[in-house]
């Protein structure tokens, strides 16, 4: 008898505690808390959606001080130079050499608040550290910390003065997730932790950075059946040949539908991805990647899709746990 990895419930155990811990900031929000957690967890980006006053903010801060990690905020504006965020080279008098001196993007966590409203240069910035966890300035290379996580976030309901993310920036995100009004019982939860003092103001760290690279590693680990990965292919090939949508996901979808499956399998404590972890991230990591021929319900009718195409493709009936 195989005996089981013994990081598979490590990993799971960090998992717990981080949302739990994130929760006691976060009222009424928990899809969004999981999401972001999961994201982190398969080392992704991540994109939230919502209106102001909802807690985009707090939940970045939550999670980068929940794990003991260092946090910068990036207020997207305008007048944003790409330079604002990667850092530039500076002529150190003393030494007579240039000296690099890093941008905001140095950090575990990096919140972009309102993304949209830069420009597409400064937006064009990001792609590099998004993708690669590296910055290039002047030539040379720089390597970011780890855990590395991007927040974006997007105000879905005044859109004067903002430039819409490009098909490319928004296929670097591994899941978008909305932060919508909490209900009543959240809601006067909040209203009831905030009465003395702010909630993060007490947040306790319960994670290392280092176990959040140890959880990452073990996600990589998952048992993905072939089965499986055939069905979250299909899924993605599926949005292509989708009669509302002028553009389908593309094969790096894919890599990151099976990739935050393999975090949620961790979540749900399995050391193997079921169909239904592929089915609950389906329309968080693919519904932002693809474009609606009615531009005008974008949003909606991409996830309108997604979830019909839950409903059409078929289940694999069978799959294995591996060894």
């Amino acid at each position: 008898m195989i005996e089981p990895n013994p990081a598979f419930g490590e990993a799971s155990a960090a998992f717990q505690l981080l949302t739990e811990n994130v929760a006691r900031v976060i009222a009424g929000n928990d899809d969004a808390v999981r999401t972001a957690a999961t994201c982190m967890f398969a080392d992704g980006n991540l994109l939230l959606e919502g209106v102001p006053g909802v807690g985009k903010t707090t939940l970045a801060r939550a999670l980068a001080t929940s794990i003991g990690g260092a946090f910068t905020r990036i207020q997207a504006t305008p007048d944003l130079l790409p330079s604002d965020l990667t850092g530039v080279s500076v002529f150190d008098q003393v030494t007579g050499a240039f000296r690099f001196v890093p941008g905001p993007v140095f950090a575990n966590v990096v919140l972009v608040d309102e993304i949209n409203r830069t420009t597409p240069r400064t937006q064009s910035a990001l792609l590099e550290p998004m993708e690669e966890r590296q910055v290039t300035v002047e030539g040379v290379t720089h390597a970011l910390p780890k855990p590395y996580l991007v927040i974006a976030t997007e105000n879905p309901v005044e859109q004067h003065g903002t430039f819409p993310l490009p098909e490319g920036q928004l296929d670097r995100f591994a899941l978008a997730v909305g932060v919508g009004y909490p209900d009543e019982v959240g809601a006067t939860e909040l209203v009831r932790r905030q009465l003395q003092r702010h909630p993060l103001d007490d947040l306790e760290q319960v994670l290392t950075p280092e176990q959040v690279r140890t959880a990452q590693d073990a996600v990589r680990e998952v048992h993905v059946d072939e089965a499986v990965l055939r069905y979250a292919v299909d899924l993605v090939t599926a949005t292509r040949a989708a009669p509302e949508l002028a553009l389908g996901a593309s094969p790096r979808a894919s890599v990151w539908l099976v990739r935050t499956a393999q975090a949620r399998a961790i979540a749900m404590a399995r050391d193997y991805v079921l169909p239904d972890d592929v089915k609950a991230l389906a329309i968080p990591a693919l519904a932002h990647r693809v474009l609606a021929k009615d531009a005008r319900s974008s949003g909606p009718a991409c996830r309108a899709v997604i979830a019909r195409l839950l409903e059409e493709v078929p289940i694999p009936l069978h799959a294995t746990r591996g060894t």
